[in-house]
């Protein structure tokens, strides 16, 4: 009974500490409805499909968490036969076929048969036996931007603080022959429906090769990322946690190594999840059983590191420890494992984020725990992780027609079979579409010689989008109308806004990137729908897209940004409003400039990571610095830059900086 209740608790701090089926529901639910929107623009209009793989999307949120994402050309399928061309315009398609006679299970090469493709597929290619094949060391390399390195399969890189890795690769639309036998396996889990998507949605392949190959720089590797992803949506909840109480624990053993020291990883842990699962091996997955679940899996990693044998769990042929788990390291994985197991549960006291949670059982033995999910999480923290979840989605909003493509196509999901948090998802994404046409169209206007009764239309348009913008989007967003009036020298208007912006604000219920008062939250829009709730009570930071200039002032630090390989700069809601209020009343009002300027420089000095995140005091101190040089307080502005510089450089702004300390000498 007691190992039961310590699996209870254990149960009630993985969803504290990983999430609740509420939360992970929300975290996938608005990645897919973001995902299906850009690839029905990105693929109309580029020929290229995108997807978000690896924890992430698998609806994780640990602080390590990387972006992983997968690009692929959609104009170039993979075929396993020939046959399979019928199915394609070759005229449009430049297929690719399936070599696999010569490489090891799981691996293949690529080959053109008839030698057309794109300029960087045709330049990765190399000669083989006579023939063109696409060689994945040449076409991985051809990807690399900028900074970025090899990693694997991948280009890895960062952009801001945020580190990624992005796999360039190779779909296709047929399920692998070789891994027919997957399908026969799945008697008892997945459902038939889940077999069915995932078969029908084929595979892809990443530039990568096996190391025992003989075609090493040239093989790829079949990838089932996207089945995956479909196999742990189809977990239960207590399954998903099984699978995080297990990643935190190879976090733990690989602590300290560095990567090539690293023998286990997430991918052999969640391999040993799927068999777990699809082999029955515990019948009842449920919050009493979360432990028995864990051991199940552990011994299967047991056995697989003492048999060097780690089997694929779709082409179970390929063994992924080969060329790793072996020898003098294999036997001792084996050893550490094994004290590990001999330990039994005490082992887990060592994990820091979920033994608190078995020692309050230990401590307490007639404890009764409750896994009832709605009186673990409240309707405010829900509501956050929506909205967070929200903001950090971005659309490459490059110009007016992609802006229209978006917008359209919009238009067409909102009418489709969509979750409540997918149409908040649509509802926010219009508003940034609004905002950036707004702002693209009155350049266009004011750049070309346009007549002045198309400038007046293309300016009463602009606004209309941002009023309407406002009534979609967050309370912060009124700050881009106050920008866009302030970038047309109507200053008294923008004011207008920033005063209302400012009462919007102060609200006592308001919540501000996650930070809020739970209570007067839920006072004010309690019960009330998501729609209402962001327009009325939610704030975010304001992004500025670096491809499109907002206000003048800031031109030179989205160019830096934009050269250092960032889309966007990230500017806190009350630094701007302050920018914004100085700006404004420098010529009209100079008594409210300075109090203004006052405002942002007690936010910038003294807040407490409240108003201005840590990851955006770069672009706070800059803008402090650039109201203060406009007053003419030259050693104050200097101060401000290199307190810039000092910063986390999460907006890349640094060229920006030295290059106004270098004016003010």
């Amino acid at each position: 009974m007691a190992l039961q209740t310590i699996s209870e608790s254990l149960y009630v701090g993985l969803c504290l500490e990983v999430g609740t089926s509420q939360q992970v529901a929300i975290r996938r639910e608005v990645t897919d409805i973001a995902e299906i929107l850009q690839n029905k623009v990105t693929g109309t209009c580029y020929n290229i499909h995108f997807m978000l793989s690896g924890s992430r999307r698998e609806g994780f949120r640990f602080e390590d968490s990387d972006f992983d994402d997968m690009l692929w050309p959609t104009n170039h399928p993979v075929l396993w036969d020939f046959s399979q061309a019928q199915f394609y315009n070759t005229h449009r398609d430049k297929v690719i076929l399936c070599d696999s006679s010569e490489s090891p299970p799981g691996f293949t090469l690529l080959w053109l048969p008839l030698e057309e493709a794109s300029r960087i597929v045709l330049s990765a290619c190399v000669i083989i036996n006579g023939a063109l094949y696409i060689s994945s060391a040449k076409y991985r390399e051809g990807n690399i931007m900028g900074s970025d390195e090899v990693h694997g399969p991948c280009t890895s890189g960062t952009r801001g603080s945020v580190e990624f890795d992005r796999a360039y690769c190779f779909v296709s639309e047929f399920w692998p022959p070789s891994a027919s036998s997957w399908r026969d396996r799945c008697h008892s889990w997945p459902p038939p429906s889940v077999v069915y998507d995932i078969i029908r949605s084929g595979c892809h392949f990443v530039a990568i090769g096996h190391k025992l190959g003989n075609h090493t720089d040239n093989e790829w590797r079949i990838s089932f990322s996207q089945a995956e992803q479909k196999l742990v949506y189809a977990m239960n909840h207590t399954q998903f946690l099984t699978y995080a109480l297990l990643k935190m624990f190879v976090k733990k053993i690989n602590y300290g190594l560095s990567e090539e020291e690293k023998l286990l990883c997430s991918y052999h842990i969640k391999t040993a999840v799927l068999w777990a699962i699809q082999q029955n091996a515990t019948h009842n997955w449920c919050p009493q059983n979360l432990l028995a679940g864990f051991w199940v899996c552990f011994k299967l990693l047991l056995k697989w590191v003492y048999e060097g044998v780690c089997p694929n769990f779709f082409i179970p042929e390929n063994n992924m420890f080969l060329n790793k788990v072996y020898g003098e390291a294999q036997r001792q994985l084996f050893t550490q494992l094994y004290s590990l197991y001999e330990k039994s549960i005490a082992f887990l006291l060592h994990v820091p984020p979920i033994s608190p949670y078995i020692m309050n059982v230990l401590c307490n033995p007639r404890l009764s725990v409750c896994t009832d999910e709605s009186s673990l999480i409240s309707e405010v923290r829900l509501d956050a992780e929506l909205f967070d979840e929200i903001y950090i989605q971005s659309l490459p909003l490059d110009n007016l027609n992609s802006c229209m493509e978006y917008f359209h196509t919009v238009e067409q999901l909102i009418t489709s079979s969509l979750t409540q948090c997918q149409i908040i998802m649509l509802q926010s994404q219009i508003a940034t579409i609004l905002q950036c046409s707004a702002f693209i169209l009155h350049d266009m206007y004011t750049t070309t010689s346009g007549g002045n009764k198309h400038v007046y239309i293309a300016d009463k348009l602009s606004c209309y989008m941002l009023k309407l913008a406002a009534k979609f989007g967050f309370v912060s967003d009124m700050l881009y109308i106050a920008m866009y009036f302030y970038k047309t020298l109507r200053h008294r208007q923008a004011l207008s806004i920033i005063e209302m912006t400012k009462v919007k604000l102060a609200q006592p219920g308001l919540m501000y990137m996650q930070h809020v008062d739970p209570e007067k939250y839920t006072e004010a829009v309690g019960g009330r729908s998501w729609s209402i709730k962001m327009r009325y009570a939610v704030a975010q930071d304001i992004t500025l897209r670096n491809n499109i200039f907002f206000i003048n002032e800031l031109t030179l630090e989205q160019q830096s940004s934009s050269l250092n390989e960032m889309a966007h700069i990230y500017i806190p809601t009350f630094i701007l409003l302050h920018m914004l209020e100085f700006l404004c009343c420098k010529q009209i009002d100079p008594r409210r400039a300075q109090g203004a300027l006052d405002d942002l420089q007690v936010l910038v000095q003294h807040d407490q990571e409240v108003l201005v995140p840590v990851t955006f005091r770069d672009i706070s101190c800059e803008i402090l610095g650039i109201c203060q040089q406009m007053t003419g307080n030259h050693q104050a502005a200097l101060y401000s830059y290199e307190q810039s510089l000092r910063q986390d450089p999460h907006n890349r702004i640094h060229n920006a900086t030295r290059h106004r300390i270098q004016d003010l000498h």
